[in-house]
């Protein structure tokens, strides 16, 4: 009874054991997407083993888990180290274990997570623009002394650029601020920047350029890390400094510019002296040339009285009296030639002054005459060269005076 209900219940295709997790094996480790796979999760165990280490990666809310191992030849090469409480990212295929019936990922790759994952990003950019020499000292210009025309590259809205406009006219009046405004935050914000410094290049004005944000979280000053911004930066026409007010380290953007402002009005400080320092350190000079100039004035005094006791000592008075005396002579005749032929020179000046007015064209003005211009400036000499309808500027002896062509008569 018992073996015709085994036969009628249990078909002739029953898998054994290794069978099925034969099949399962294959059907797990031969698919494409579970052969190279990318799994998020927090490390809730770690143990390491003489083979590896084994942990267990699993949901944030814990609801699922997997068992994972990094074998001892992959372990050198993760970015990041397993630790129970971190959140990972890591890269992996799935192996099937028959003799306990479990499948684990086997793991090639482990990056942070979240925040972790951005350090790693930014430092990995780091060094490979270090190594192409973005950050190298000699790629650093000095910035102008006295810069004329100054470009600030920020967010319109922003306080960083009313923090730079005050300091840089409280420092010094007078400067010209080109502004090229810009998103300093956001997913735009690094094409944006880029923009903006090319605008300011097109202009060609700007002898420095200011790139300035007034700090933020670190998520908000994203676009300063980003290799778009960093490389414009570096290839500008012109020197450029940051001053992005921060706390944590320097941005890619500051080691790429020719100087770095931890703040706007830091950055600001930097572009321009302040005319008040400059006028006391001037003053200063003026009083040291003066002391200067005491001191060699009483050195070169007491050497001439040495002198003078010297010649008395030697009776060489007599003879120096009579070379000053002829000295003096010569100094007449000298006096009255050189006034005789600046007479005559202001004679010749006033003859040349008299042929000069004589040729001014504002004295034929004067008498009646004018000059026609064109709109582009050039004088117009033939009544075939203007059209009906021109403008053109006519200049009198008194003022100008702008007439339009009405008929032309050759």
């Amino acid at each position: 009874m018992t073996s015709n209900f085994a036969d009628s219940v249990i078909p002739n295709t029953a898998l054994s054991v290794s069978g099925l997790t034969d099949y399962i094996c294959l059907l797990l480790e031969q698919d494409q997407h579970l052969r190279q796979v990318w799994v998020t999760g927090e490390v809730s165990s770690a143990n390491h083993h003489r083979s590896g280490l084994f942990f267990t990666l699993q949901d944030p809310d814990g609801i699922a888990g997997i068992k994972c191992v990094a074998w001892n030849n992959q372990l050198a090469k993760l970015a990041q180290i397993p630790i129970p409480g971190e959140q990972l990212i890591v890269l992996g295929s799935i192996r099937v274990y028959p003799q306990r019936g479990e499948y684990q990922l086997s793991v090639w790759q482990a990056l942070p997570a979240g925040v972790g994952l951005q350090a790693l990003r930014y430092q990995q950019l780091r060094n490979r623009l270090l190594a192409e020499g973005l950050f190298d000292a000699e790629r650093k210009r000095p910035l102008p002394l006295h810069p004329q025309t100054i470009a600030v590259v920020t967010s319109p809205t922003a306080a960083a650029w009313g923090d730079i406009q005050k300091t840089l006219k409280q420092r010094y009046p007078g400067l010209h601020i080109l502004f090229s405004p810009a998103t300093v935050q956001g997913e735009q914000a690094p094409e944006s920047i880029v923009k903006a410094i090319e605008r300011v290049e097109r202009d060609g004005r700007a002898e420095v350029l200011i790139l300035s944000r007034g700090g933020g979280a670190v998520e908000e000053l994203a676009c300063f890390d980003d290799e778009r911004v960093v490389r414009s930066i570096a290839n500008c026409s012109i020197p450029v400094i940051t001053g992005i007010g921060h706390q944590r380290d320097e941005s890619l953007v500051d080691l790429a510019a020719d100087a770095c402002g931890h703040t706007p009005t830091a950055a600001a400080e930097m572009v321009v002296p302040e005319l008040s320092e400059l006028y006391t350190q001037h003053r200063q000079r003026v009083v040291a040339l003066h002391e200067a100039m005491h001191d060699v004035w009483e050195t070169a005094e007491n050497q001439l009285q040495t002198l003078r006791n010297r010649l008395r000592r030697l009776r060489l008075d007599r003879q120096v009296q009579q070379e000053a005396q002829k000295l003096a002579w010569q100094r007449q005749q000298l006096v009255q030639v050189t006034m005789g032929r600046s007479q005559q020179a202001r004679q010749h000046l006033e003859l040349l002054r008299q042929k000069l007015a004589s040729l001014d064209p504002k004295a034929v003005l004067q008498r009646g005459y004018a000059v026609v211009r064109q709109e582009n400036g050039a004088i117009a000499r033939s009544a075939s060269e203007l059209a009906v309808g021109q403008e053109l500027l006519i200049q009198l002896g008194q003022g100008e005076v702008k007439v339009k062509v009405m008929e032309i008569k050759d």
